[in-house]
């Protein structure tokens, strides 16, 4: 299908009074009518608090086919003939309680259901995660994939909906991170050049009198525990075409061409879904095993060097590891002005044809790493000769390299947080603002990786280093900000030839955004088929 669709994301408030919330959700879908939107999304959760005692109480409480709440859901549907998505706990006939994705379409028939595979922290404690993959629903409107929330914290989800051809994916969020509006929300959209229309709430995400109390225990003041609202549409090139304030209950519209996101090609012709190797990926895969390696140095000084002559200064100032851009330097050169220290540096190097990356000492080339991708996409160019990535044990901890096409694939960097890798040197070329906007904070966020990006002068470069103070599940040094798995990240303007910045191999080893989500381990790996295919 081509041309365009009105879309909406609506947000809203959210307790523990299921009449209430159902009153809120109609007034939105009503709003969204309103604006001539086809399709509107609402927020995840939106028909009961994420709060519950029990396993038990939050079947009972959960949802159920026929019921008041799904049947008023669906008759608005039919009433002003349009698409309504929403998630809701759901009580499935085996006992169990789902975090459910609902599509309903303008006759006011459930067209598409799935539960939420990846569960954040307490959800675990009442609610079951899904055991399939979401459909692909081939509507009027295009494509569409259903996911929640945490599911768009880490790639997988979204990543395999639209590997399926997904053009539109539709995300509920119950969330109080600010870094979701900013961050994880639009990187979906750019690094799979898809449309996401997101909808989170607004309003306290428990329950109002004992705020006080679980805020002061968690050492966070009550009002970062309020939904982060800024529902928005975001398009494939990840800009962000509509969103709503912060704070209050509102629905945002854009018109959308869905058919964009047929066209999976960067500006230099090369397709990001046809170069991709799955027959590499095959460990996303696997059961997690867990980090088997200790955690690497609290610190490490790193340092971006873009003109060879300043490399020595660099390491006179404390650096342990230099990046550098793609052929950057004979490496001999760049070994001769590391004599006499420990520190390492990398870059690039075409070795019979095919850009390697390197990493140098003062006695030359110790490890390389073949290209695992190829350019463009054309017959037999899909790959290099690299078949996998090149763990390197420094004594400061693991270190991977992750360079030129290598750094646009999601799949290259969980790779290498498998491998237990606790910093990343990235030589690289963007072509695309997303690449070091979203792209690169977001696979530094969702696997726990430190990065240290170089790449020429003419753009911006930057270090993005693990921090302790993630997510609530333990207790922060600093103030808390409400961003809940973003790097620290020191930029390096665009014209200026070097930067430096320490980063934190140690936090590498620590995954857990919440108790019992695991951002590594935690993907579903049983279901990531589309990823490896």
């Amino acid at each position: 299908m081509s041309g365009a669709v009105r879309v909406a994301a609506a947000q809203i408030e959210a307790g523990q009074d299921v009449a209430a919330n159902l009153a809120a959700c109609l007034r939105v879908i009503d709003a969204a009518a309103e604006q001539r939107a086809q399709l509107v999304v609402l927020p995840e959760f939106c028909n009961h608090l994420s709060w519950y005692a029990s396993r038990a109480e939050a079947y009972e409480r959960a949802t159920r086919p026929g019921d008041g709440f799904l049947t008023a859901i669906a008759e608005r549907a039919r009433r002003h003939g349009i698409w309504i998505k929403i998630n809701v706990t759901h009580a499935h006939p085996d006992g169990t309680t789902g975090g459910t994705n609902l599509l309903f379409d303008p006759r006011g028939e459930v067209a598409g259901t799935c539960d939420k595979q990846t569960l954040m922290g307490a959800e675990n404690d009442f609610l079951e995660p899904g055991g399939t993959v979401g459909p692909v629903l081939d509507t009027p409107l295009g494509r569409l994939g259903m996911y929640a929330c945490m599911e768009g914290v880490i790639t997988e989800v979204a990543r395999g909906l639209a590997l399926r051809g997904a053009q539109v994916l539709l995300n509920s969020l119950n969330s109080f991170a600010l870094d979701e509006a900013d961050l994880h929300i639009p990187v979906r959209a750019a690094e799979n050049k898809v449309w996401v229309v997101a909808a989170n709430k607004v309003g306290p995400l428990l329950p109002r009198d004992e705020l006080p109390a679980i805020a002061e225990r968690l050492g966070v003041p009550p009002e970062w525990l309020h939904g982060a609202g800024e529902s928005q549409i975001v398009a494939p090139d990840g800009t962000v075409v509509a969103k709503a304030p912060r704070t209050g209950e509102a629905v945002v519209v854009a018109d959308i061409d869905p058919a964009l996101a047929d066209d999976k090609r960067r500006p230099d012709g090369t397709d990001i879904f046809a170069t991709r190797r799955p027959e590499l990926y095959g460990a996303i895969a696997e059961p997690p095993a867990g980090r088997r390696r200790p955690p690497g140095a609290p610190v490490l000084k790193s340092a971006v060097v873009r003109d060879p002559a300043l490399l020595r200064d660099a390491v006179d100032k404390g650096a342990l590891l230099v990046v550098m851009p793609e052929s950057a330097g004979d490496p001999a050169v760049l070994a001769a002005a590391l004599e006499g220290t420990g520190a390492h540096v990398v870059t690039t190097a075409l070795e019979d044809g095919v850009p390697t990356g390197l990493l140098i000492s003062k006695d030359g080339v110790v490890a390389r790493q073949p290209r695992l991708h190829g350019p463009h996409g054309s017959p037999g160019e899909n790959g290099g000769p690299g078949t996998g990535i090149v763990p390197i044990d420094l004594e400061w901890g693991r270190l991977a390299i992750i360079a030129g096409q290598d750094a646009l694939y999601p799949e290259t960097f969980r790779l290498a947080a498998l491998l237990d890798t606790d910093v990343v040197a990235v030589p690289y070329a963007a072509q695309e603002d997303w690449e070091l906007a979203l792209g690169l904070p977001e696979r530094a966020a969702e696997n726990r990786l430190n990065l240290v990006v170089a790449t020429p002068i003419d753009q911006p470069a930057a270090i993005f280093s693990m921090t302790p103070d993630f997510t609530l599940w333990t207790r922060w040094e600093g103030p808390f900000t409400g961003r809940i798995s973003t790097p620290v990240r020191t930029d390096v303007p665009a014209g200026e030839a070097s930067g430096a910045a320490e980063v934190a191999p140690a936090q590498a080893a620590n995954r857990l955004v919440s108790r019992n989500t695991d951002l590594v381990d935690g993907r579903p790996w049983r279901l990531v088929g589309a990823l490896i295919r």
